[in-house]
């Protein structure tokens, strides 16, 4: 099991239109959906019914994101009327026991400096998927799938501790994780140590694996490496965003 881990991806202001981003939910779910059997069916909330398991997401149905999406915008205080410079979002979650859900929380679409734009992935704490999830090529298939379909600025696969055990010298810098990837609009990744792995996704960005066994925030050799490949990632110029 990974103590509060997470996969995300995040990009800066760009506006998108709600078919466009429609379009990135439909491929991502669909890569999601290749993944493992648990990432099939999706389930949103409403507040006009009162099923406690949620409603079933129609992944097929691009009229039906489109809602989704639109029922995610900000709203104004005074008179709830969409902002949408603040893009479009929603929450979900693949029906199963609450430690064993995974939750996904999309934000996309918008061009303001008050919002950031993302895709990020809960998994489950517990249950078979929990241990699955704990195998690095799933995990880093998972960033490469967001990377494929949102084309982000960066993404990380980490824990909460061993993010802040790999320490930052800016607030809005780029994390390094045990995975991490970064866009070409970047740079180039320079080599790094072993037994560090860097691969493409196609010719959007790297994608960059400290190591082959589960990270450990509790092993020294290993925050010891993330720190040192943040470190060349900085002199490179990679963890800032680009412009």
């Amino acid at each position: 099991m990974l103590d509060s881990c997470y996969v995300g991806a995040y990009w800066p202001s760009r506006r998108e239109s709600l078919d466009e981003c429609t379009q990135r939910v439909s491929l991502f779910l669909r890569m999601l959906d290749q993944l493992a059997p648990s990432w099939t069916q999706w389930y949103h909330a409403d507040k006009s019914s009162r099923n406690p398991e949620g409603i079933p997401v129609q992944t097929d149905a691009p009229e039906a994101l489109k809602t989704l999406l639109l029922q995610g915008m900000n709203r104004a205080t005074t008179n709830k009327s969409a902002i949408p410079e603040l893009g479009f979002g929603f929450r979900i979650w693949n029906q199963s026991p609450d430690n064993q859900s995974t939750r996904l929380h999309i934000r996309c679409g918008g061009d303001s400096d008050a919002v950031e734009n993302m895709c990020l992935m809960t998994p489950p704490s517990e249950g078979e998927l929990s241990e699955h999830m704990a195998d690095t090529p799933l995990l880093a298939q998972v960033l490469e799938c967001m990377a494929t379909a949102w084309d982000p600025d960066w993404g990380v696969v980490s824990t909460n501790l061993t993010l802040n055990l790999i320490p930052t010298t800016q607030e809005d810098e780029t994390r390094v994780g045990w995975v991490t990837y970064i866009s070409r609009r970047r740079g180039t990744v320079p080599p790094l140590p072993a037994p560090v792995e860097i691969r493409p996704v196609g010719t959007l960005g790297m994608v960059i694996i400290l190591t082959p066994e589960r990270f450990s925030a509790s092993n020294p050799e290993h925050i010891a490496l993330g720190r040192r490949v943040r470190e060349l990632l900085e002199r490179a110029g990679l963890l800032r965003q680009a412009g």
